[in-house]
């Protein structure tokens, strides 16, 4: 698997999509645009799919839809992970598209959906600041609006706990990135996805205490 549909779509993210009948002029762009777009989101289901099968008992939900409503081309797709146990306010696993196309791969993280949030979502996925990182994990902290990198050191980890408590940082994600290369098989990323889930699944059980 080359992945190349992924690689070709990224650089159309924020792209307003126009239905090719309203297009005009752009009637071939948008049916080209379309077409691309679904094919990298079938791209995402696959890997999405295969993971799945190596995660149970979690299971798959539904990969993003490639425009959201404004009909701008997402930047990325996700996928979570979910137990039978778990409600829909919970944090979860997932994995997510990210980078341009020229440096792009899968991120695995901790986290949860902003729309089916509760009055407990955020103090939930914040107690993956609980644990000590390790390995390749970083943090993916929300401050004031705007979200950012953080590496997951015990200095950040403390200041981060500091800033949860003072209403000062909104929510902290906990995420590894796996670098998509050109010689990568389908196989080989879900063997490498894995040991990210493996890795972060303290993380997410943390979530549930």
């Amino acid at each position: 698997m080359s992945f190349n549909k992924l690689k070709e779509y990224l650089p159309y993210r924020g792209e307003k999509y126009i239905k090719p009948e309203k297009a005009g002029n752009y009637r071939q762009y948008m049916m080209d645009l379309r077409d691309l777009a679904r094919q990298a989101r079938d791209e995402f289901s696959l890997i999405s799919k295969s993971f799945e099968d190596r995660v149970k008992p979690f299971k798959a939900e539904r990969v993003s839809q490639w425009m959201n409503q404004s009909q701008l081309c997402r930047p990325h797709f996700w996928c979570y992970f979910r137990l039978p146990s778990d409600d829909l306010d919970d944090s979860a696993l997932a994995i997510r598209l990210y980078g341009e196309s020229d440096n792009f791969g899968i991120s695995v993280e901790v986290s949860f959906v902003e729309r089916r949030r509760s009055e407990n979502s955020l103090e939930k996925q914040n107690k993956v600041l609980n644990l000590l990182p390790f390995g390749a994990m970083y943090y993916f902290v929300q401050k004031n609006g705007i979200s950012f990198k953080m590496d997951a050191t015990e200095e950040n980890r403390k200041n981060l706990l500091k800033q949860v408590k003072s209403g000062e940082v909104r929510k902290v994600l906990v995420k590894q990135d796996i670098p998509i290369e050109t010689d990568h098989s389908l196989e080989r990323l879900i063997d490498d996805l894995l040991k990210s889930f493996d890795e972060l699944l303290p993380f997410y059980k943390e979530t549930k205490k």
